[in-house]
């Protein structure tokens, strides 16, 4: 691997925290990848790409042999305990600073600041807008209050971004312009009778438009999820006059993840100037074959525009394969590139900068 990879400072844009208490092996599989469970009719979740990265990179950490099976991986794991587990797994990634979406599943995971402490990191929080607006209304809002009180709520924040889950909501093709006060309140109303989650495409632009207004960058999950997410309600192409609506106002809009949209992603990234990209979790995911789909995703794309995340969530393990499948694939995207005579080295280590932390610091504004 490159030097000036493999020490190369991360920004984690976007990630979530570590599970607090220990997971059986159901739910350890659960959390590799996006599936529901592991299925009766298929083989277990370690016979996958992922599974056979934590065999190989994770098992090290713990004190054993590379490739060691999965039964005795997770029995050591269980004698070593969550808080000893999170540890050497975060204390191995070796991220910089952290930007935590903590909308989800908080009673089970450490917060932003608990899992920056692990490590004596830095880390800011990104604000989850539909769960802010289901925070909202537990807390008694009436519709005609809503707007308000969501306003209140993103005016007291110190969140340095926005998260929307509006692919799995509603769907990415959102109307471009800004909802009115009327629609927002009668959108609030039918969801006050019917209950149940944010999941009315007017609350969703309004919820964005709000954060736009206080110049927070806003994120997208685009592509590949859970059974929750209709796939091709994912495309990012959807979000094309959004995005063109949005362009002048300066604030950066997030495309998280992308596969396997991440060549629409890259075009978007590279024709609107506010538009960036990642691949998130799909580089853990795919395992062994992350330099190939790295290479793809940054075909495109200006250097100024790729960021790096992990979307971490659960398991440690996640943050120390997001960083080192990266940083591998990277190293090969560069290496490749030097020994073509396309970059020499100067320039490559200028766009490692880039796309590990400057990317990040300049467009959350983290200094």
């Amino acid at each position: 691997m490159l030097s000036f990879v493999s020490d190369l400072r991360l920004v984690d844009h976007h990630c979530h925290g570590v599970l607090r208490d220990d997971v059986d092996r159901a739910g350890f599989e659960g959390m590799l990848t996006e599936a529901d469970r592991t299925s009766p009719l298929g083989t277990s979740l370690f016979d996958s790409s992922i599974g056979l990265a934590v065999r190989r990179w994770c098992s090290p950490v713990l004190d054993l042999p590379p490739h060691a099976p999965a039964d005795e991986y997770l029995a050591r794991r269980r004698s070593l305990g969550a808080a000893d587990v999170n540890r050497a797994f975060l204390m191995a990634a070796d991220v910089d600073t952290y930007l935590v979406d903590g909308g989800l599943s908080p009673d089970l995971l450490l917060d932003h600041r608990e899992l920056a402490a692990v490590t004596g990191a830095v880390s800011f929080e990104v604000v989850r807008l539909e769960y802010l607006a289901e925070q909202v209304v537990s807390a008694g809002c009436t519709a005609s209050g809503f707007a308000d009180a969501v306003r209140a709520r993103l005016d007291s924040s110190t969140a340095v971004g926005a998260k929307s889950i509006a692919a799995y909501r509603v769907g990415l093709a959102l109307r471009p312009e800004r909802p009115t006060a009327k629609e927002v309140a009668d959108a609030a109303g039918r969801w006050l009778a019917s209950g149940g989650r944010c999941a009315d495409e007017v609350l969703t632009r309004f919820l964005v438009w709000e954060a736009l207004d206080r110049r927070l960058p806003v994120q997208f999950h685009v592509g590949y999820g859970d059974s929750d997410a209709d796939l091709h309600r994912c495309d990012p192409l959807l979000l094309t006059d959004l995005l063109r609506a949005t362009a002048g106002l300066g604030v950066p809009i997030m495309l998280l993840h992308n596969y396997p949209f991440h060549r629409n992603a890259g075009y978007l990234a590279q024709v609107f100037p506010h538009v960036f990209v990642d691949l998130g979790l799909t580089t853990h995911n795919v395992g062994h074959q992350a330099s190939r789909l790295l290479a793809e995703a940054l075909e495109i794309v200006p250097f100024g525009k790729f960021l790096f995340s992990t979307d971490a969530y659960g398991l440690a393990e996640l943050y120390h394969l997001g960083v080192l499948l990266f940083r591998r694939a990277l190293s090969d995207f560069l290496t490749a590139a030097m020994a073509s005579g396309d970059v020499v080295e100067a320039d490559a280590i200028r766009i490692a900068h880039l796309i590990g932390y400057e990317n990040a610091r300049r467009a959350y504004r983290l200094d």
